[in-house]
This record gives C-alpha cells, sequence and structure tokens, in this order.
C-alpha cells in the first residue's frame, strides 16, 4: 500500500476510536444487551465495508487476506473473553465502569500490537526461516490449548507487574464509579481502575503472541495485519458484553481454536519449505494451501465448535435438569 492509503487508513482508525470515547463518555447507564447488539453490527459492518473497498481497490488478493485474517482475529480474541470476564470478578469492577476499562485497555493494546505487528513484518522480510519458527510455535500453541482444556480462573493470575503497580502507584483502596482518578484524605489517588485496565492490556498483548504468528500465516502484507487486528479489537469490547454469558456454552471452543491454530502453522511450515525449494516430503507431496481454502477451513472449523458446543451444552442442561426432577 501506498504512504497515502496508510496515513489515511492511521487516521480513519483514530477517528473511529475517537468516537467510541465520545459514546462512552455520554453513556450514562451500563451496556444492555441491545446496546451491544448495535455496536457489535456497526463495527462487523465497517469490517465489511473495509473489506469490500479491498476487493473494489486492491489488486491481488487483498480483499479475501483480510477477511481471511478478520475472521481469525476475531475468533482467537474470543478467548480474550474468558480472561475478561475473569479480571473483572477478580477485581469486582463496578457494571458502570466496565465499558471504559475495556476500551483503554484494549486501545493500549491495540497500540502495542502495532508494534509487534511492524517487528514481525521486519523479521519476515529479513529472513524467511522466520516461517518455520511460527509455524512451529502455531503447532506448539495448538497442542498446548487441547491439553489445557476449558477456561478457569487459573488462566489469570496476578504478575509481577501488576503487583509492581500496586506498590508503585498512589491507589486508593475503593473505586469512584467510573473515575480513574478520585480524591481521599486531601490527596488526589488513582483508583484501582488503573491496575484493572493494566491488566486487560497485558492479556491482550499476551494473547497477540499467538495471534499475530497466526494471521502472518495467511498474509505477509503488514497492511492487511494491521487492519484485520484493529477492526477485531474495536468489536472485541461490544462483544464482551453480547455473548458473556454465551462464552460458558462454547465448551470446545479451545479444540476449535486449536485446529485452526494447527492448520496455520503447517500452512507456514509448508510455505517456508516450498520457499526452500522442497515440494516433497518423500513419497508425500506438501500441497499449495491457497486463501479461499484457509478461509472455508476457518470457518468451517468455527461453525462446526460452535454447534457442536450448543448441542452439548443442551444436552447437558436437559440432564441435569431430570436429575434435579428426581431428586426432588
Amino acid at each position: 500500500m501506498s504512504p497515502i492509503v496508510w496515513v489515511l487508513t492511521i487516521v480513519g482508525l483514530l477517528a473511529i476510536v475517537a468516537f467510541d470515547l465520545i459514546v462512552i463518555a455520554r453513556r450514562n447507564h451500563t451496556v444492555t444487551i441491545k446496546d451491544a447488539t448495535r455496536w457489535v453490527l456497526f463495527y462487523v459492518g465497517l469490517a465489511g465495508l473495509f473489506a469490500l473497498g479491498l476487493f473494489l481497490f486492491s489488486p491481488g488478493q487483498s480483499g479475501s487476506e483480510f477477511v481471511a485474517g478478520y475472521i481469525t482475529e476475531y475468533s482467537l480474541s474470543v478467548d480474550n473473553l474468558f480472561v475478561f470476564v475473569i479480571i473483572m470478578a477478580r477485581f469486582a469492577v463496578p457494571a458502570l465502569a466496565q465499558d471504559k476499562v475495556l476500551y483503554v485497555g484494549i486501545v493500549v493494546s491495540m497500540a502495542l500490537r502495532a508494534i509487534f505487528i511492524l517487528a514481525g513484518a521486519a523479521a519476515i522480510s529479513a529472513a524467511s526461516w522466520v516461517f518455520y519458527v511460527f509455524g512451529a510455535f502455531l503447532v506448539y500453541t495448538a497442542v498446548r490449548l487441547v491439553l489445557e482444556g476449558e477456561n478457569d480462573e487459573s488462566d489469570f493470575q496476578e504478575n509481577a507487574v501488576l503487583r509492581g503497580l500496586r506498590r508503585i502507584l498512589p491507589l486508593s483502596h475503593d473505586y469512584d464509579g467510573d473515575k480513574l482518578v478520585s480524591r481521599a484524605g486531601g490527596k488526589r489517588l488513582l483508583t484501582p481502575l488503573v491496575v484493572v485496565i493494566a491488566a486487560i492490556g497485558m492479556a491482550n498483548v499476551i494473547f497477540a503472541l499467538d495471534s499475530i504468528p497466526a494471521i502472518f500465516g495467511l498474509t505477509q502484507d503488514a497492511y492487511i495485519v494491521l487492519t484485520a487486528n484493529a477492526f477485531a479489537l474495536m468489536g472485541l469490547r461490544q462483544l464482551y458484553f453480547l455473548i458473556g454469558g454465551l462464552l460458558e456454552r462454547i465448551v470446545y471452543l479451545n479444540v476449535g481454536l486449536s485446529v485452526i491454530l494447527a492448520f496455520i502453522g503447517v500452512k507456514l511450515i509448508i510455505e517456508a519449505l516450498h520457499g526452500s525449494h522442497i515440494d516433497d516430503i518423500g513419497a508425500i507431496h506438501l500441497p499449495h494451501i491457497g486463501i479461499l481454502t484457509s478461509l472455508g477451513f476457518i470457518v468451517g472449523t468455527l461453525f462446526v465448535t460452535t454447534v457442536v458446543s450448543l448441542l452439548k451444552s443442551s444436552r447437558d442442561n436437559r440432564r441435569e435438569a431430570v436429575r434435579v426432577d428426581v431428586d426432588d
């Protein structure tokens, strides 16, 4: 992409972030399901319009790569929501303040992810062997996801950084609504929301260690990687309020995500081998996995994961209801 397109895109993304802040500042009630649904559709619509612009005005496979990257990043980001729920509960964040906390934490992580993306793009352009590293890491992450099983409270623990913030920053003991700064005993103190924002931001960055190599397995265009990440993260906050209760029913989410990560990891390794002029391993021919094939596999895996998870949850609920009736 030309420098002008980069500048216009960044200005557009910053405008959306600023608009979001204005909406939060004017909201004087907790986020309802209706609010969350409307805003999720708004951000998915924005991503759709951006993809349409790429299909119409950008040559090559930019549009398909963006769609595949966006769906991958958004689906991998859903796993973040489990941790967000745990953080909100662990810190007992007031309901009215949760929207603001997520907004600031996600904006901070967007800036940090941009640095990671540019560093990853530079590493790939400098050395093709980085594909082997990314591919192996994704396969390892996929295996780890399967072995870890369902998400629970052990997925989040206060690390040394958060404990250090508690010791260094002048923090008040209690929340003051959704304020980041409060007065206590004549002193201006930071509220515990500052620590919560730091926890949200760090969780998002840690998850980026998996998702950014994954999207580089679909495209090596830094522009596509950056915009797909930005649109996925901008819609993540509203998704938290929309499907917070539904997350517990998607019991096979980790399995589905592990299959996607393993697929992209293998794809990266195959591409690295092709780049080294290795097209066959013994009698096994290494296929070229195109972007449309990748997109179809990702969407299909997410669909099967969701359907099977909901069927299992429904069956478990019926069994629980029968057991309660028998006990009564």
